[in-house]
């Protein structure tokens, strides 16, 4: 039994004065985090139940240094608060622990106290409520959620299994069941689950608004419309579902739908600041700069620590920082009380400020911090990719394609685009969708949800390629096509540009074996330090270490390798440097390869006015330039765990 685990059943005992004498020495030999964490909790609420208050807060107040998001350290704060007569404190404690907890039962009874107390009628009703629905759940299922808001995963699921088992359609378990499969990435199922759950529980809105959340996620636009529109028929004022159409309307390109619907939200005076974030990332995306930057300022206004407002400024690429908004960001990222989430924010737009000021040390300091925070929350583990290119290189051999020519669906639409995030690949992208036969539509999920779909439960994806039928790649392609045209705007070609798909184009040749492929490259050291300073809003999760990243461009080299082997002629490779030299050149070189007669427009490609969602959104609304081709080298001091990555393979120091 670890030290931990002793001072944990000594609490449960009672054991007080034996806990605040043993964890203090432990913490003095003790460096795993996870443990240091266990020990300051049960010497904070020893501290508190011995009624030294002092010594509690400052136990407390060291966890949420280490920990700031730790539900229990909060509810703690709130007690001692509370026992030393401090009731706004002690309710500011009781907030953020069911903030970040939010089955904790007595933080939600002691806010709904102190609310009444305060004469705070609406808050006092919120948590009541709360408390109401935690009370009304059977205290197996009671139990699961607690262990999931705990972090604790696969116990909750495991306790939450058991309880299903016995309550087949208890919507409150299935909704958890889902979470918990969000949590876990397992989307397929939680898409099932929770369209079970509103199909026998169609009033039971909470499954409803997870369910337009992870249809978001997984880029089913059109769904989350549909669905939105059949919640809002029983709740036509709720914020949250009307929120979630207009973000869809932004997925399918609707932009002028999706302002209208925010700019109404805000005349109602509800979530200024999230809401001013989403309309100001809908008016970048239409190309109207100046107006998203002051909705990303007013965001901040109405939250001053909302590091994603900060983000944001700094993620138009052409942003400058006022010194004033720097301090406040550095106070933000010194904050203890900030949030985990605004922390990370704010340290990539400080890295990306000290940056533009030139100022690179600084700059590296802050991308590092934040990167480090992000690498903590995912705990990526390159050998991940490095076993999906070899299952990949395994299953897609030059034998098991011969054994496929043209079994899938016949059409010529797609153009993909693959690579890596930061490669280049929103400048081709925006070239092709100049021509008047392209569609430039976004990130598609397509590819990746049918993935999902043919890995399932079992992880058998790749290998269950081989045993499928040819008519099911038909299908497959088929409905690819289907599900894509709701982004189109009646092009005789469209551009799917999820980069990701560089690990899929075994299954794309099989299911659309005339679409054509082009892989987005550029240097290796200004790619990756590229993904490394950027703060992706969903995956991408091995950008956040720079060894993690080197290994997963190398795994990525030796994939498109194969399929050169195996497929050749079948991919474009299109270098981000020789577009910039010689831009005409590349131009036809690319248009010819998808049988495209050349256009002028796309020289021009700057002018195309479209629907842009990716980081580069305003980098290819100017013509092509250098000007970021050579920034890693201002870093270099810095790379040296990338450099070793990168250059170990075949000794070159790829223009280090």
């Amino acid at each position: 039994m670890s030290i931990a685990q002793q001072l944990r059943l000594a609490v449960q005992q009672g054991h007080f004065d034996d806990v605040i004498l043993r964890a203090n020495q432990a913490l003095e030999a003790e460096h795993d985090a996870h443990a240091r964490e266990s020990i300051l909790y049960c010497l904070t609420v020893s501290y508190r139940q011995k009624r030294q208050y002092t010594d509690a807060l400052s136990a407390a107040k060291r966890l949420l240094e280490q920990a700031p998001e730790h539900a229990r350290a909060h509810q703690e704060l709130g007690y001692i608060y509370l026992a030393l007569a401090q009731p706004l404190d002690a309710a500011n404690g009781f907030y953020h622990a069911a903030r970040h907890n939010p089955a904790l039962i007595a933080s939600w009874r002691n806010l709904a106290l102190l609310h009444e107390q305060a004469g705070n009628q609406e808050g006092a009703a919120l948590a009541q409520a709360q408390l109401a629905f935690l009370q009304a759940l059977p205290p197996k299922l009671l139990g699961a959620h607690d262990l999931f808001y705990d972090g604790q995963i696969h116990q909750a699921e495991q306790l939450c299994r058991s309880f299903l088992s016995h309550h087949k359609h208890h919507p409150d378990a299935m909704l958890l069941l889902a979470q918990i499969g969000i949590q876990l990435k397992v989307y397929q199922d939680a898409e099932f689950l929770l369209e079970s759950c509103i199909e026998l529980h169609p009033n039971h809105q909470k499954a409803g608004i997870e369910y337009l959340r992870l249809l978001a996620k997984m880029g089913k636009f059109q769904t989350v419309l549909e669905i939105a529109e059949q919640l809002l028929k029983t709740a036509p004022t709720n914020t949250v579902i009307r929120t979630a159409k207009a973000n869809a309307l932004v997925g399918i390109g609707e932009l002028d739908a999706a302002i209208s619907i925010y700019q109404e939200l805000l005349t109602e005076n509800v979530n200024q600041a999230s809401i001013y974030l989403l309309l100001g990332h809908a008016l970048k995306a239409q190309g109207k700069q100046q107006e998203a930057v002051l909705a990303y300022q007013q965001a901040y206004n109405e939250n001053p620590s909302f590091g994603d407002a900060f983000w944001s400024l700094a993620n138009t690429k052409t942003y400058t920082f006022t010194d004033s908004e720097l301090a406040s960001m550095q106070a933000i990222a010194k904050d203890s009380a900030t949030s985990k989430d605004d922390k990370v924010h704010t340290l990539f737009a400080l890295g990306k400020a000290f940056e533009d000021k030139k100022q690179y040390a600084d700059s590296f300091d802050y991308y590092q911090q934040g990167n480090a925070l992000k690498q903590l929350q995912y705990g990526y583990n390159a050998e991940f990719i490095e076993r999906q290119v070899e299952e990949q290189i395994r299953t897609c051999t030059a034998e098991f394609f011969a054994m496929r020519k043209d079994v899938g669906c016949s059409r010529t639409d797609p153009i993909f685009i693959v690579g890596l995030p930061r490669a280049g690949s929103t400048l081709l992208e925006q070239i092709l969708a100049s021509h008047s036969q392209v569609d430039g539509t976004m990130e598609l999920h397509n590819v990746m949800g049918l993935v999902s779909r043919l890995r399932g439960q079992t992880n058998r994806y790749p290998d269950v390629l081989p045993q499928l039928q040819n008519d099911y790649f038909k299908q497959f392609g088929e409905q690819y096509i289907k599900d894509s045209r709701v982004y189109r705007r009646g092009g005789m070609f469209f551009i799917d540009k999820m980069p990701n798909n560089f690990l899929h184009i075994g299954l794309i040749k099989c299911m659309l074996p005339h679409a054509k492929i082009i892989d987005a490259r550029r240097n290796p050291m200004a790619c990756c330090f590229g993904g490394f300073k950027q703060l992706f809003g969903e995956g991408q999760e091995f950008t956040y270490d720079l060894t993690n990243i080197g290994r997963y461009y190398r795994a990525y080299e030796k994939l498109m390798a194969h399929w050169d082997n195996v497929l050749p002629g079948y991919v474009l490779r299109v270098n981000n440097e020789d577009v910039i030299a010689d831009l005409e050149g590349q131009v036809r070189r690319i248009l010819a390869f998808c049988g495209l007669p050349f256009e002028d427009a796309c020289l021009r490609f700057h002018e195309t006015q479209r629907v842009i969602k990716t980081p580069s959104s305003e980098q290819v609304r100017q013509p092509v330039n250098a000007k970021g081709v050579d920034l890693w080298k201002h870093y270099k001091a810095h790379l040296t765990p990338l450099k070793n990555v990168l250059s170990k393979v075949d000794g070159s120091n790829e223009g280090f």
